[in-house]
C-alpha cells in the first residue's frame, strides 16, 4: 500500500522546490520562452545553492542523477521505503509546477545522469557523477524504436596504452545538449547482433569528434536547447563504456532499457506538474467568471464548465497515483518496466489534454500571452513524445500484459 501523504523527510524538499517554482521559474518563465536558446542565468546561482543543499543531505537524494533501480530500498527486501527515486519525483513535479523549459535547462540536472546512475560502476559513479549529462539516443532513421541505433562504436586497441572507442553516427533532438557537460550516447557495438549490441557511452562535451550541427527552434520548452550532433571519428576512452562491454543476446536489450524504467516516472511526473499548474490557475479564473465548482454536487447537476473541470482532476489524480507507484516500486526493488511506461502513456496523454482544455475552457483569455495557460499548452505536448511516445508506452504495456516479445507484437 502507498501512502499518499508525502513523507516528512520529503516535505522539506517538496517546499523548497515549490518556492524555486514560484520566485524563480514563474517569474522568467515568459521570458525565456520569448529569448529562445538564451541561457538563463538566473539558474546559476541556484545550482550553486542546489550543490550545497545535496551535500548537506537537506534534498533527501533527489535529482536525475541519484534515481536507480531500488536505491534507498533495504537490503533484504524487506520493508517499504521511499527513497531517491520518490524524491526525485516530487521535487519535479512542484518545479514544473513552476515551468518545465527552465527545469530541463537545470545546470547538473540532465537526464543523462539516470542514465549513468541505472548502468555505471563505482568508479564511473565517482567519475561522472553530479556533472551535468544530457542523454542522445534519438536519431533520423531511430526515434521511438531506440532498437534501430545506427551509431556505431568500434574497439581500437593499436594503442594498448590508451584503448579507445570510436563512435560514428548523429544524433538529434538531444535536450541540453548543447550546455551539459557530458552526453550519453547510445550505440551499437555490433550492428549484426541486433539490440544486445546496444550500450551507452559517456562522450565530453568539448570531445573534438562531437560536432554541433545545429539548435532546433521549437513549439515549446524554449528556455531548453535541443541541439543535433555529428559524431565523426569520436574516440573516447575504453573506461568510458558504461556497464558491461558484452554482447549478451540472452540478455538483449534489458539493460538498456532499465534506463527507461528510471526516466520514465520522472516525464510523467514533469507533465503532472504542467497539468497541475494549468488546473489551479483555471479553477482561478473560473471563480472569477463566476463558476463554482462543487465536489459534492453531481456533475451532471452543475455547469458544463465545472463538470469538465471536476473530469480533469479525476483523471490527473489517477496519473498522478500511477507515477507515484511507479517510483515506489524503483525505491523498493520491484520490477517497474510495466508501471513506468503505464505512468508516462497516462501522464503524458493527460498532460496534454488537460492543458488544451484548460485553454478551451478559459477562451480568450486562455489563448493569449496574458496568461501562461497557452505556454503550458505549448509545453506540455513534448511530455508525451519523448522519453517515448504514447503509442510506444501502449505497444510495451500490451507486449507486457499479453506476454510477447517485441518480435511477436510490433
Amino acid at each position: 500500500m502507498i501512502n499518499l501523504e508525502i513523507p516528512k523527510k520529503l516535505q522539506m524538499l517538496v517546499t523548497q522546490s515549490n518556492q524555486v517554482a514560484n520566485e524563480v521559474f514563474r517569474p522568467n518563465s515568459r521570458k525565456y520562452d520569448r529569448a529562445e536558446h538564451t541561457y538563463p542565468k538566473e539558474l546559476d546561482m541556484l545550482a550553486a545553492l542546489i550543490d550545497g543543499m545535496n551535500e548537506s543531505g537537506a534534498l533527501g537524494g533527489a535529482g536525475a542523477g541519484s534515481v536507480s533501480q531500488g536505491a534507498n530500498a533495504s537490503k533484504n527486501g524487506s520493508g517499504n521505503r521511499n527513497g531517491s527515486n520518490m524524491a526525485s519525483l516530487l521535487g519535479l513535479i512542484e518545479l514544473c509546477w513552476g515551468d518545465v523549459g527552465l527545469l530541463l535547462t537545470m545546470p547538473r540536472q540532465g537526464l543523462g545522469q539516470a542514465a549513468i546512475a541505472a548502468v555505471a560502476n563505482e568508479e564511473q559513479l565517482a567519475r561522472f557523477g553530479g556533472k551535468w549529462a544530457a542523454m542522445a539516443i534519438t536519431e533520423p532513421e531511430a526515434g521511438s524504436d531506440s532498437a534501430a541505433i545506427r551509431t556505431t562504436a568500434v574497439l581500437d586497441e593499436s594503442d594498448p596504452a590508451h584503448p579507445a572507442y570510436v563512435l560514428n553516427g548523429e544524433k538529434i533532438f538531444v535536450t541540453s545538449g548543447d550546455r551539459a557537460e557530458l552526453i550519453v550516447v547510445w550505440a551499437s557495438l555490433d550492428r549484426s547482433a541486433g539490440r544486445a549490441a546496444i550500450k551507452s557511452f559517456i562522450v565530453e562535451r568539448d570531445n573534438p569528434g562531437l560536432k554541433l550541427d545545429r539548435l532546433e527552434h521549437k513549439l515549446g520548452i524554449r528556455a531548453s536547447d535541443t541541439a543535433n550532433f555529428t559524431l565523426q571519428d569520436c574516440r573516447v576512452p575504453k573506461e568510458a563504456l558504461l556497464g558491461s562491454p558484452d554482447v549478451n543476446v540472452e540478455k538483449g536489450f534489458a539493460g538498456a532499457m532499465q534506463t527507461f524504467d528510471n526516466t520514465r516516472p520522472l516525464v510523467a511526473g514533469m507533465a503532472i506538474g504542467v497539468a497541475r499548474a494549468c488546473l489551479e490557475r483555471t479553477r482561478e479564473l473560473l471563480s472569477e467568471a463566476g463558476v463554482s465548482v462543487d465536489y459534492d454536487a453531481p456533475p451532471h447537476s452543475q455547469s458544463a464548465a465545472a463538470s469538465e473541470f471536476i473530469a480533469m482532476e479525476s483523471d490527473w489524480e489517477a496519473a498522478r497515483l500511477l507515477t507515484l507507484q511507479a517510483a515506489w516500486m524503483a525505491d523498493n526493488k520491484k520490477p517497474n518496466s510495466l508501471h513506468a511506461s503505464m505512468a508516462k502513456a497516462k501522464a503524458g496523454r493527460v498532460g496534454t489534454d488537460v492543458a488544451l482544455r484548460c485553454v478551451a475552457l478559459c477562451g480568450a483569455i486562455g489563448y493569449g500571452e496574458g496568461e501562461l495557460l497557452e505556454k503550458w499548452a505549448r509545453d506540455a505536448k513534448i511530455l508525451d513524445l519523448f522519453e517515448g511516445t504514447q503509442q510506444i508506452q501502449l505497444l510495451i504495456v500490451a507486449r507486457h500484459l499479453l506476454g510477447k516479445s517485441s518480435a511477436e507484437l510490433k
